[in-house]
C-alpha cells in the first residue's frame, strides 16, 4: 500500500517518536511511506522545540499567530496537492494538529482515503493553558477535520469519548494506544542485590510532581535508594537546586537529554519507573517503554491509565489525590524485590500479549484501509 503520511510537526519530542516508529512499523510491513510535512522538521534534531517558525509563534500575539496557522494551510495544502498528483496513494493518514486542514481538502480532492489520528483534544488543551483566541474557529477546524476523515484514531477510550462529545462520529472512531518498538528492548535480567533506582524519563514539567519525590528521599533518608531523571524541562532549574539544598545531590542523577538509541540501556538500569501524574485522556509513551524494559512502575490510579495497567497485576497504581502515596508505592517497591520481580516480568508480558507494538497498530491501521 501506497501511504502518504501527513504531519505538521515542527519539534522532535515525544510526538516525534510516535510518528517515526509507526511509519517505520508501516515500512517493515512493506507498505511504501511518503512523508509531507513542515520542512524545519527534516532539518531539526531530537530535543529541538519548533526551530524559527515556533519562536516567532510564541512572540506574536495569539490571535496573530493562529491566523498564521491558519494562513499555513495555503503552502502546505500546495505541498500535499504535488505530493497526491505524484505520488498517488491509496491512504493518506494524518497526525491531527489544531488549524491544520490542509489534509482534508487534499483527500476530498483526490478521493483518497483519509485516516486521522488524535493524540489530544486540542482546542480543550490550548483554551485552557495555551490562550486560544479564535476558539469558535478552532473548534469549527476540529470537526471539520473529524467528519471529513474515514477513520479517526484515538490514543484512549477517554480521548474518543471526549471526541464524542466534541462531534466526532463515534462509528469512526477507533482506540489505538500508543506502542513501543520491542526489538529495541532485550529481556531484562535485573539483579535484587543492589540499591534500588527510581526513575522518570520524559520532558520533565512542574506538575509531574519529581519535586514531591525528592523532599520524600530526603525526609525518608534510611531508605536506600537512588534517583534517575532523564530529559529536559522548565521543572530541572528547581530540582537541581532541590536535591542540593536538601543535601541529596549525590543521590539524584540528572542524566540530561537521552538519545532515543540510549534508552533501552537508561532503563535496564532503573528498577522503579514513575509516571507521577498523567493527563486525563494521554496515553504516555514512557509507559509502554517502562513495560518494555521491565520496569515496576508507579503510576496515578485513573481511567487512562488503567487501560493499560493493572493494580497489583502490573504496576502499582496510587491515588493522584493523596499526596503521601505515590512515596507509600515506591517505598513498598524499594523494600520488596520479589514483588518489584512479579510487576516487572507482568509489565513486559502485558506488552507482548496486548500487544501494545507499532507493527500491531500499523496492521491495524492497513487493516481498515483494506477493508471495502
Amino acid at each position: 500500500m501506497k501511504i502518504l503520511y501527513s504531519h505538521r510537526i515542527q519539534s522532535r519530542d515525544g510526538q516525534s517518536v510516535h510518528l517515526e516508529d509507526l511509519i517505520a512499523a508501516f515500512r517493515r510491513a512493506g507498505h511504501e511511506v511518503l512523508v509531507v510535512g513542515p520542512g524545519a522538521y527534516a532539518a531539526s534534531r531530537f530535543g529541538d522545540s519548533g526551530g524559527a517558525a515556533g519562536a516567532l509563534r510564541r512572540l506574536l500575539p495569539a490571535a496573530i499567530g493562529e491566523l498564521a496557522e491558519l494562513a499555513y494551510n495555503l503552502p502546505a495544502f500546495w505541498r500535499l496537492w504535488r505530493a497526491v498528483r505524484t505520488f498517488r496513494p491509496d491512504l493518506i493518514y494524518e497526525r491531527y494538529n489544531l488549524f491544520f486542514l490542509a489534509g482534508a481538502w487534499a483527500a476530498r480532492l483526490c478521493r483518497c482515503r483519509y485516516f486521522v489520528e488524535v493524540n489530544s483534544p486540542l482546542a480543550d488543551e490550548r483554551a485552557q493553558h495555551g490562550g486560544l483566541r479564535l476558539q469558535a474557529v478552532a473548534r469549527a477546524g476540529e470537526r471539520a477535520v473529524w467528519r471529513a476523515a474515514d477513520r479517526v484514531f484515538a490514543v484512549t477510550r477517554v480521548l474518543g469519548d471526549i471526541l464524542v462529545a466534541e462531534g466526532a462520529p463515534a462509528d469512526r472512531i477507533t482506540i489505538t494506544p500508543n506502542g513501543v518498538e520491542i526489538g529495541r528492548f532485550p529481556e531484562p535480567d535485573r539483579a535484587a542485590a543492589h540499591t534500588p533506582v527510581l526513575g522518570f524519563i520524559g520532558f520533565v514539567r512542574p506538575w509531574h510532581g519529581l519535586d514531591l519525590i525528592i523532599d520524600d528521599m530526603a525526609r525518608d533518608s534510611t531508605l536506600p535508594l537512588d534517583l534517575v531523571i532523564a530529559g529536559t524541562g522548565p521543572a530541572l532549574p528547581d530540582l537541581r537546586a532541590r536535591a542540593a539544598a536538601l543535601g541529596i545531590e549525590n543521590r539524584v542523577r540528572f542524566a540530561g537529554l537521552v538519545d532515543r538509541e540510549a534508552v533501552p540501556a537508561l532503563l535496564a538500569g532503573i528498577d522503579i519507573a514513575l509516571q507521577p501524574a498523567s493527563v486525563a485522556y494521554a496515553s504516555p509513551l514512557k509507559l509502554f517503554e517502562y513495560m518494555a524494559a521491565g520496569c515496576a512502575i508507579v503510576a496515578p490510579d485513573q481511567p487512562n491509565i488503567r487501560e493499560v495497567l493493572t493494580h497489583e497485576r502490573n504496576a502499582l497504581l496510587v491515588d493522584p489525590g493523596d499526596r503521601a502515596a505515590l512515596w507509600r508505592a515506591v517505598r513498598r517497591l524499594a523494600a520488596d524485590p520479589a514483588l518489584r520481580g512479579r510487576l516487572s516480568r507482568a509489565a513486559r508480558a502485558e506488552v507482548l500479549s496486548h500487544p501494545y507494538l507499532w507493527d500491531e497498530n500499523a496492521a491495524r491501521i492497513i487493516a481498515l484501509a483494506t477493508r471495502s
